[in-house]
């Protein structure tokens, strides 16, 4: 029996076959996550669906009061829905167990999609961070690095690298046909450029651990830079009360939650890549208990990365009432929760910033 295991954009097989002791490993236990999985799967691409998409929407109608951290939450939200509008293929794909029945071209797609929407994801969430650090710790010297025509650069380059570093996705994925189980895997096939399994593993590693270093660590240690002397400056210098500290307050907020539930979200998932890639290196230990934990939790690793792409709508409408009254307005609910609302200065039922004006 083979079972193939999905880590965001590379898949690595593992057969009943000998550990690193030369003992023989049972996978059968895996199998009960072909029933849990597309559930989740789906539950995920509903909720994710419906609340980025409310995003986008308040988010391109308040044209005329967005700020740079509008665009930057309205970009987070446009990558999110991008990628759970592949969910469905990989419920059925899971569902199957792990039979790819749609095809080459749709298996490179929603692949590359997948890889691109956490590389976009991070990278949307550090130009975020930067944006507070200098609207905070610059806000007298920061302004011309917070000009229009720099935000669009930024997001220009936010999508252009997350395309370019997905791009083995998209070259080497690939559908592989099973005859032995009469199964079709949607699967990483290095054969062109790795004739022999040594070399196969180390093209496995090599892009598992430059995907978790590009598209989280190194992002996640530069928010964490920026969020240090944010912390400081905001307590040397925003201890009053006065209205536009408050805002800036509220913003920071929003985005530091936003951080901490992208890595709450997303360490799990890295952290089980990079063991299977150290393994493949010898790096890490292969015994059979080692691969069987590696097996069994990455697909609820997965599952829970995943989670993020729906959970940040949720946490804007929970932090923040503006962005709720925007979201009630255009829903055309504004009537039914007007005494929720009250205490917001405008009356007209009109799309305003995402962020506060700082």
């Amino acid at each position: 029996m083979e079972n193939t295991a999905d880590y965001t954009g590379y898949s690595y097989e593992y057969e009943d076959g000998g550990d690193d002791n030369g003992n023989m490993c049972d996978f059968s236990e895996w199998e009960p996550t072909y029933s849990l999985i597309p559930i989740l799967y789906m539950l995920i691409f509903i909720l994710g669906l419906s609340g980025n998409g409310v995003v986008i929407l308040t988010v391109w109608r308040s044209k005329s009061k967005r700020r740079a951290a509008d665009v930057y939450i309205g970009n987070l939200a446009l990558a999110d829905l991008t990628f759970v509008v592949t969910l469905p293929l990989w419920a059925v794909y899971t569902a199957l167990g792990y039979h790819w029945p749609f095809g080459a071209a749709l298996c490179k797609i929603s692949s590359y999609v997948v890889l691109v929407n956490m590389y976009a994801s991070v990278f949307c969430l550090t130009c975020l961070s930067f944006d507070r650090y200098l609207a905070i710790v610059h806000s007298l010297s920061g302004g011309r690095l917070r000009s229009r025509g720099t935000m669009l650069t930024s997001l220009a380059a936010i999508w252009a690298l997350s395309g370019l570093l997905a791009v083995p996705t998209l070259l080497f994925r690939s559908t592989v046909h099973d005859e032995l189980n009469n199964r079709t895997a949607c699967a990483m096939d290095f054969g062109l450029v790795a004739p022999s399994p040594q070399q196969e593993w180390l093209w496995i590693a090599g892009l598992s651990l430059s995907s978790s270093i590009l598209g989280f660590l190194l992002p996640f240690l530069a928010m964490t830079i920026f969020y240090c002397f944010i912390g400081s400056t905001v307590t040397r210098h925003f201890n009053t009360v006065r209205k536009e500290d408050q805002k800036k307050r509220r913003l920071l907020k929003i985005i530091t939650t936003l951080v901490v539930v992208f890595a709450i979200c997303w360490t799990p998932f890295h952290v089980l890549k990079s063991l299977d890639a150290l393994s493949y290196l010898d790096l890490a230990p292969s015994s059979c208990s080692v691969l069987s934990f590696l097996l069994l939790a990455h697909p609820y690793a997965t599952c829970l990365g995943y989670l993020n792409s729906c959970l940040n709508p949720f946490l804007y409408a929970f932090f923040d009432l503006r962005f709720r009254s925007q979201c009630l307005c255009l829903l055309s609910l504004k009537k039914a929760v007007h005494g929720q609302i009250s205490s917001l200065s405008s009356q007209k039922c009109e799309a305003q910033s995402l962020a506060t004006k700082v």
